[in-house]
């Protein structure tokens, strides 16, 4: 079928169904939290589904690598003073941060890995 890592068939689909010409989707991630409802990542763009507008209303939000600033990886202190493994992480686009919670640490990081190494990589 798909070998393309992702958690719900129907968030790939909504990927795939806007790709432009040569662009090859990584991987789609679901979140949880306020604010992103997915993140998909190809080899052009990252792609945000944004659901904090008024009005229940969605956007989908294609962030091209080039205007990435930095990729974070997000973590709460712990009571000892450790940091606790995280769960999300941080798009800086310059103008502002898009924050996505991820549902397990490997898949935050295997997203960031994934915007960090297109970000070096794209010309």
């Amino acid at each position: 079928m798909s070998n393309v890592i992702h958690d719900k068939p129907e968030q790939l689909e909504q990927i795939r169904a806007g790709l432009l010409q040569g662009e090859i989707v990584y991987a789609v991630y679901d979140c949880i939290g306020v604010g992103t409802g997915f993140v998909g990542i190809t080899n052009m763009r990252v792609i945000l589904q944004d659901k904090s507008f008024v009005g229940n209303k969605l956007a989908v939000v294609s962030v091209p690598y080039k205007n990435i600033r930095s990729v974070s990886m997000l973590s709460n202190k712990s009571m000892m003073g450790r940091f606790a493994s995280t769960s999300s992480i941080g798009i800086d686009t310059g103008g502002s941060i898009k924050e996505a919670d991820f549902r397990g640490d490997d898949k935050a990081r295997h997203a960031h890995d994934l915007i960090l190494w297109n970000m070096l990589t794209t010309k």
